[in-house]
């Protein structure tokens, strides 16, 4: 097994795990009046990354591992695992609400009103360099701003209400 291998298996389960939780998290505040905005652009979403890790899959498997850029994704992965700490159960893939939560505060949602997003675009980014696809890493990353840009403005939209109390 090559490391890239190695590397493109461990992204995968990872994602598997977070789909995973991401669906219970989501049963679980709807089972409390949440409500989801904006689902009309999830599939793209959901179809962006399925292309992006399953080309990865592709095209990178036999590649070398850059390891300057390997420490890069290895830093995002450890600032994914803090804003899923950070939104414990509230964290999920779609844009759900919940009537009369607080906006978390703490973390990293001290200093960006969407960490996750920024380390998204990392990630889009990084890990096709990990295994030397410039021109991939690029494409995808253009079309990842795109959504994300969609993404951005409707859940900023749904948001704009609520207080910004950090959660207890």
């Amino acid at each position: 097994m090559t490391p890239a291998v190695i590397l493109l298996t461990l992204v995968t389960l990872e994602r598997l795990a977070e789909l995973w939780l991401a669906h219970r998290n989501t049963r679980a505040l709807l089972a409390k009046g949440a409500f989801e905005v904006a689902p009309e652009h999830y599939r793209i979403i959901v179809a962006l990354h399925a292309l992006w890790l399953g080309g990865l899959w592709l095209l990178g498997w036999s590649s070398p591992l850059n390891l300057a850029w390997l420490l890069v994704f290895l830093v995002l992965q450890g600032l994914r695992v803090w804003v899923l700490m950070s939104l414990g159960r509230r964290w999920t893939t779609r844009i759900i609400i919940l009537p009369g939560a607080p906006l978390v505060t703490a973390g990293p949602y001290r200093y960006l009103s969407h960490p996750n997003y920024f380390i998204v675009i990392g990630e889009i980014a990084v890990l096709p360099l990990c295994l030397g696809l410039t021109w991939y890493a690029l494409a995808f990353s253009a079309a990842n701003a795109a959504i994300l840009a969609i993404r951005i403005r409707s859940e900023n939209a749904a948001l704009g209400g609520l207080r910004h109390v950090a959660m207890p």
